[in-house]
């Protein structure tokens, strides 16, 4: 997926947890961050207290979306996405994405991914991996600057 491209319609979830969003929802009034991770992804475990911190801290500016993307057979199972989900406070909605409908209209191959879209639903950082996070923080940080100085 390319800098500025418009944000994929969340749909083809096999399962929503913790309510569920479209693409309306999130577009126009704030930016959104949207986080791929798997059940099996042991680094993705690592960086959801940073990601959950980072909710919680921009709760009222960002939106903040979870997509679970399995890597195997064994990720499928929705009990372990919701224990994992729980025992990691995952409380933002979850796109269970187990036939990986989202995954491929993102382009995404990686677990973690971040996808940060700015309040017209345009791409504006992406990043993968487990680390990285103060990087993220300071796009997420440009782009909430930008729709603050745009109101």
């Amino acid at each position: 997926m390319k800098l500025r491209a418009q944000m994929p319609e969340l749909s083809g979830a096999t399962e929503w947890l913790n309510g569920q969003q479209t693409k309306e929802d999130l577009i126009g009034e704030k930016p959104t961050l949207i986080h791929f991770w798997s059940v099996s992804c042991h680094l993705c475990k690592e960086a959801m207290p940073q990601v959950n911190e980072f909710r919680d801290q921009y709760k009222d500016k960002l939106n903040v979306v979870a997509v679970h993307m399995p890597r195997s057979e064994d990720d499928l199972n929705l009990e372990d996405i919701k224990k994992v989900a729980a025992e990691h406070d995952i409380t933002q909605p979850i796109f269970v994405d187990s036939e990986h409908k989202l995954t491929d209209a993102f382009e995404n191959q990686y677990v973690p991914a971040y996808y940060v879209f700015d309040k017209t639903g345009a791409l504006r950082h992406f990043q993968a991996g487990g680390s990285g996070m103060k990087m993220l923080e300071k796009r997420v940080n440009r782009v909430l600057a930008e729709t603050e100085n745009a109101e």
